[in-house]
């Protein structure tokens, strides 16, 4: 029984997700097992998962306390903000003079801020805002956004209602 503990922990340690090499974490097919069942409900008890995947309550435990500390994956509620009190949401295309990442930044910073990529096509970033109603959404982005050094110009699409969203696209 000692031996299949010791078997059991070195499987763990040799498999589990190792420090990054050039900022990505390696994940092996057991991490990405354990990532896929949260995906799928990210109530799932460790108990449940270990059994789907091979490992013992504990292993699974430890496995995920690793990819959040790592940030591989992050444990949220997800809500459609429309429905718990943020009547107004838009994605704000934005488009900068000179370098892109003050400006990624100091969204990054915003509060109602939640969701910045820098793309390629016809805007230079896009971020998602949730504000409490109109006039807030007007504040953000003609006092702060606009006001951010080198914003050239921004363009907003508000949402009317959200049909999708859902974070289910797996692992590779």
């Amino acid at each position: 029984m000692q031996s299949e503990a010791v078997a059991s922990r070195s499987a763990d340690q040799r498999d589990s997700p190792r420090e990054p090499r050039n900022g990505t974490p390696h994940l092996d097919a057991v991490s990405l097992a354990i990532i896929q069942q949260l995906q799928e409900d990210g109530r799932r008890p460790y108990a449940a998962i270990g059994k789907a995947v091979g490992l013992s309550e504990a292993a699974v435990r430890q496995r995920v306390q690793k990819l959040l500390d790592q940030g591989v994956m992050q444990i949220v509620a997800v809500t459609d903000p429309l429905t718990v009190g943020f009547r107004r949401q838009a994605m704000v295309g934005v488009n900068v003079e000179g370098d892109l990442d003050p400006v990624a930044q100091a969204l990054t910073g915003m509060s109602e801020v939640e969701y910045v990529v820098m793309t390629a096509g016809s805007f230079d970033i896009l971020a998602e805002i949730v504000c409490e109603d109109d006039d807030h959404l007007l504040d953000v982005i003609n006092k702060r956004i606009r006001a951010l050094p080198g914003v050239r110009s921004t363009e907003s699409f508000v949402y009317l209602k959200l049909k999708k969203q859902t974070y289910m696209w797996g692992t590779r």
